[in-house]
């Protein structure tokens, strides 16, 4: 199965550059040119993975892209593009990775196919995690619906130092 990437960037040349370097390397792309029309496909489609600019129709519309990628139920890897990277940008607002262009393309390649990797076993993880305790709290209610009910009255504070008390009265004997 080929791996799908929806590709956001303003500037046609590097879209369609860096679209042909991802088809012939397998994997099978969708582009969007700008911030309102990736939404749109985020939203109709399934992606494993997003890469999107950063600065497109304005300074946020590469945030507005991965705040729709973080919101979808496919969980998609998420890639921020960017020619004028700063020192704070890395992990760029939910973005799993930041790339900088231009980029070799090979070094390009390499980080996407380790960026999905790591995806995916933390999705699989994650779902793991959430089973085991889905799985857990599921017993926890059907055990407790099998023990039977028994009223406990709690032992008011003085009678339970005096029965101590006797206790260590009876030991000591």
């Amino acid at each position: 199965m080929k791996r799908r990437i929806l590709l956001v960037d303003d500037e046609l040349s590097i879209l369609l550059t860096l679209k042909a370097v991802l088809e012939i390397n397998g994997f099978d792309v969708e582009t969007a040119t700008s911030a309102r029309e990736a939404k749109m496909k985020i939203r109709g489609h399934e992606y494993h993975m997003i890469i999107t600019d950063m600065r497109m129709e304005n300074d946020r519309a590469g945030m507005e892209v991965v705040g729709a990628a973080r919101k979808s139920p496919y969980r998609p890897a998420i890639a921020m593009l960017t020619a004028y990277p700063t020192i704070d940008s890395e992990g760029e607002e939910g973005a799993d990775k930041l790339l900088v262009k231009p980029m070799n393309t090979s070094d390009l390649l390499r980080q996407l196919e380790a960026l999905l990797v790591t995806h995916e076993d933390s999705k699989r993880k994650g779902a793991a995690t959430l089973a085991a305790a889905d799985n857990s709290a599921t017993a926890r209610k059907n055990s407790a619906k099998s023990l039977p009910r028994k009223a406990v009255r709690p032992i008011p504070p003085a009678k339970a130092e005096a029965k101590t008390a006797s206790a260590k009265v009876a030991q000591a004997r």
